[in-house]
């Protein structure tokens, strides 16, 4: 009896995988090859898209196969985790109407659109209107789905199950005062690194064959996958077999491609690493954005901003570049790579300073859902707390709040994952350490297979057969803490900045 109630469930559901992948290949058309006037038509068809995987995932008859099969008491551990996450988005779809979900769709593709122009803009004026429908619309979200404390909670649950802006505020709070401090000692340090040598002009498609190697180096399967071009690198996958990456290239920034395709490539290696057997499933999905996070920092800043790292690359890199490295070793590229410098742009961020700018976007974040702060005073309230946490003055709209594209895609909620991911990067790699005792020695010879082999048992192949919060526990033998990423930036920008 439930073996075919099973395979009924499954099949169903993996229809409403097939739908939400061929979504993700438009989005990712969207941002990567379509034509400008493409737009209106695209959103049409993003949002009829989205109305059939909403109409699939709400089905009645998906609440009769999960009432019934969670009668039955001879489900393996797999089966009863598979009802359970099916559950969990079943109740959740239910709660949104169609008519929500399409509405949604048409607003979010215009106001990516907006914020494309308004970045080249950079006037945020012309995104305001758009952004003012999304906020409105993620406010009924918060009230259609329901929630407990403030309303932002509802949409963290959808990046980050069981963590509230409640628990958020603190851990923030006290990474904001350490890091800050922190920030302070190494601004004051004589210790600062030589920069002039960086500032250059590199060629791009050096840059781009360097991020090529060094994604195929870190495991990266290109059969299952692709690196492209983009406003602003991301990761989307159309199945664990096509995962498809992207990054930036400037010719004045030698790390920018490099570092965008590192963090990319962590995130990549996760979509490619579940359980063949969980392929167009709910099991075969990542647990969480924090966890995704964590992938993705760690491969960027634990490993690609190591200094045995660049002992294994700065013969690689000095081959490309020949003379304009001249005098420049792995000394000199590590100290380059974690220079701290408070910087407008997130994603060129250091570690010292990137949660700051996680967390003044969560704050704004919150204003905006609890309904503290106005669309269209966000520029204002931005460049304050950018003054505030970095001390920097905001030149226009595209360096200030029109950076990011997270919110031209309705995504709130999504902002305190990069911080997350942080924490739970520390506390894996503590214990990857620990398992691995060659793991630098590894990494200095360039070889990635034994910290890959350990993230795939201890993390990806869990999918969604735990929440994030449990599979760091798991991993780790502790509870998910901040602890670990504090003793990391301070042991390493300590030692470099001789603090």
């Amino acid at each position: 009896m439930s073996d075919t109630l099973l395979k009924q469930l499954k099949n169903d559901y993996g229809k409403v995988v097939d739908v939400n992948m061929i979504l993700s290949l438009l989005h990712w058309d969207l941002e990567v090859n379509m034509p400008p006037k493409g737009g209106d038509a695209r959103g049409q068809q993003l949002a009829t898209l989205s109305g059939i995987a909403h109409q699939l995932l709400t089905d009645p008859e998906f609440g009769v196969l999960l009432n019934a099969l969670e009668d039955c008491s001879d489900l393996d551990v797999d089966n009863t985790a598979t009802v359970r996450e099916i559950r969990h988005d079943y109740d959740l779809s239910t709660k949104l109407p169609e008519s929500y979900v399409t509405n949604f769709a048409e607003v979010q593709n215009k106001a990516f659109q907006a914020w494309v122009t308004a970045r080249e803009a950079s006037d945020f004026k012309q995104f305001q209107p758009h952004l003012e429908s999304l906020v409105n619309l993620l406010k009924q979200k918060a009230d259609l789905l329901g929630y407990e404390g403030s309303p932002y909670n509802a949409l963290i649950d959808e990046y980050e199950r069981g963590m509230t802006a409640e628990e958020i505020k603190p851990i923030f709070a006290d990474l904001a005062e350490r890091q800050s401090l922190l920030l302070d000692k190494i601004m004051q340090s004589p210790n600062q690194p030589e920069m002039g040598w960086v500032d250059q002009t590199w060629d791009e498609k050096k840059q781009w064959d360097f991020t090529m190697e060094v994604l195929q180096d870190i495991g990266y399967d290109f059969e299952a996958g692709r690196q492209d071009k983009s406003i602003h690198p991301f990761t989307t996958n159309f199945d664990m077999n096509d995962v498809r990456i992207t990054t930036r290239v400037h010719e004045r920034e030698l790390f920018s491609a490099l570092t965008g395709s590192i963090h990319e490539g962590g995130h990549a290696l996760y979509e490619q690493g579940f359980i063949a057997s969980d392929q167009r499933t709910v099991l075969g999905q990542a647990a969480s954005l924090g966890v995704h996070e964590s992938q993705s920092r760690m491969y960027e800043n634990m490993i690609g901003r190591s200094l045995p790292f660049w002992n294994h690359y700065t013969p690689k890199i000095k081959a490309l570049y020949g003379s304009q490295l001249n005098g420049v070793g792995a000394n000199e590229l590590y100290r380059a790579i974690n220079a701290v410098q408070p910087s407008l742009i997130r994603v060129e961020a250091d570690e010292c300073t990137y949660n700051l700018h996680v967390i003044l976007r969560f704050e704004i974040e919150l204003a905006l859902i609890e309904g503290d702060l106005k669309v269209a005073d966000i520029p204002e309230v931005w460049n304050a707390k950018i003054k505030q946490y970095l001390g920097l003055d905001v030149p226009s709209d595209a360096k200030g709040c029109l950076q990011d594209i997270h919110w031209s895609h309705g995504s709130m909620g999504y902002f305190p994952t990069y911080s997350l991911g942080n924490l739970y990067a520390a506390q894996l790699v503590e214990k990857i350490e620990d398992d691995l005792q060659d793991l630098w020695i590894d990494v200095e010879h360039g070889s990635f297979s034994g910290l890959l082999f350990w993230l795939r048992t201890n993390v990806h192949e869990v999918g969604r057969r735990k929440v994030a919060k449990d599979i760091v526990r798991d991993a780790t033998g502790k509870e998910p803490s901040a602890e670990p990423y504090m003793r990391y930036l301070e042991g390493k920008y300590g030692a470099l900045y001789g603090l």
